[in-house]
């Protein structure tokens, strides 16, 4: 990164790692709602469908992508194996060397293919950044970057019903070749475990053999984990969240089908505020304290997204993003294609510019791209000629 997008990563790495900010601070004229958190790229859409779909994806129909949505949904996946590759150029309109890469796969087995094991990486990069002292002076060249990991089980507890749980293990060098020590103040890259914890619920009616209607549910609690630390005096919650979707998918004929879907978020993280000193606080009490701190309602992220497929080969989808104008004001269009053929699948998507000059969007232009491939286990048969031998025997 050149030394013109220094400042922004300073500014980023400052974020967070801030020492706080007060709930009760207006912009605007509006009282703000603001819910900080350290490695919030766990909350970065890494899939091109769902991000294409306003990033509802908790209750859609089930890929390989699910064990970052809801690790519930594997068991209803309709092949045995499935794997994903995912790449996001991150904040365009800002830096041109941030991206997020996002590798997802998993498999059936038991009987009927009831249970599954998944797995996923996610590895963040924030380019390389000039870091200055207090006073401006040098303080060398880093490449920050931030990884997490993990593994999920889930299977089907009736025909219609399922769970699941995926654990996380989370790396952030948010400073990477840096030292930060000196007038009391130390830096080293933070550790952290989480875990996912998801419904699903999925309930097919059929009209004939041509036309059906399934209603989904999908309820998740991501990220629920210990904190994060860089220095010795000051631990962050992770992003923990809860979130629930549904989704209602038309066959209206042979060859087209729809689906409309609506993702519902919140932090289950507490609001800063000058009364209100989050580091000291316990897990459990900082969920606690979400329901009782800052406006509910404006707290809560809504996801809109449409997706039309035509043979089950092409698709076409749209979505909505909105987040209250005290609460980040991120409000978006998104938008996006898909192709299958056989057992392969390219998914894009692309987050729709807004505003002009210091109002636009610093997320419009944001582009994914996602393979993905998705089979049935390969039967073995055995050669002829055995088959032959063992007829005359």
């Amino acid at each position: 990164m050149s030394k013109q997008f220094a400042s922004i990563g300073v500014t980023l790495l400052a974020g967070l790692m801030s020492t706080g900010v007060m709930a009760q601070s207006n912009i605007n004229g509006t009282s703000s709602n603001f819910v900080t958190t350290a490695v919030p790229f766990l909350r970065i859409s890494p899939d091109a469908r769902a991000g294409s779909m306003g990033d509802a994806g908790i209750a859609v129909s089930p890929d390989a992508n699910a064990q970052y949505w809801n690790v519930a949904k594997l068991p209803f996946c309709d092949k045995n194996y499935g794997f994903s590759a995912t790449y996001t150029p991150w904040l365009r309109d800002l830096v041109p060397d941030i991206f997020l890469a996002y590798l997802s796969a998993y498999g059936k087995f038991g009987k009927d293919g009831d249970q599954v094991i998944s797995a996923s990486m996610r590895y963040f990069s924030l380019g390389n950044i000039n870091y200055t002292d207090a006073l401006g002076n040098s303080n060398g060249t880093g490449l920050p970057r931030e990884y997490s990991f993990d593994v999920g089980y889930s299977r089907k507890l009736s025909e219609y019903l399922s769970t699941g749980v995926s654990l996380r293990y989370i790396h952030s060098a948010i400073a990477s070749g840096v030292s930060y020590t000196g007038a009391g103040a130390d830096y080293s890259p933070g550790n952290a475990m989480a875990a996912d914890l998801g419904i699903f619920y999925s309930k097919k009616h059929e009209v004939d053999d041509a036309k059906s209607r399934t209603f989904s549910f999908g309820a998740v609690a991501s990220n629920l984990g210990s904190k994060i630390s860089y220095n010795s005096s000051r631990k962050d919650f992770i992003p923990m969240n809860l979130g629930v979707g549904i989704s209602y998918m038309w066959q209206v004929d042979q060859y087209n089908s729809f689906t409309a879907a609506l993702d519902v978020n919140k932090l289950l993280v507490p609001v800063l505020d000058s009364g209100n000193d989050y580091t000291q606080m316990s897990i459990v009490t900082g969920i606690t304290k979400s329901f009782q701190t800052g406006d509910q309602i404006k707290e809560l992220d809504a996801s809109l997204g449409l997706e039309w497929w035509y043979q089950k080969q092409f698709a076409v989808r749209a979505g909505y993003f909105y987040e209250d104008v005290s609460n980040g004001d991120r409000q978006y269009f998104t938008t996006g294609i898909g192709v299958r053929y056989n057992i392969f699948q390219i998914n894009a998507s692309y987050l729709v510019p807004q505003g002009s000059g210091i109002t636009r969007n610093p997320l419009s232009n944001t582009l994914r791209f996602t393979l993905m491939f998705e089979f049935d286990k390969v039967e073995q048969v055995a050669p002829k000629e055995n088959e032959a031998g063992a007829a005359g025997k």
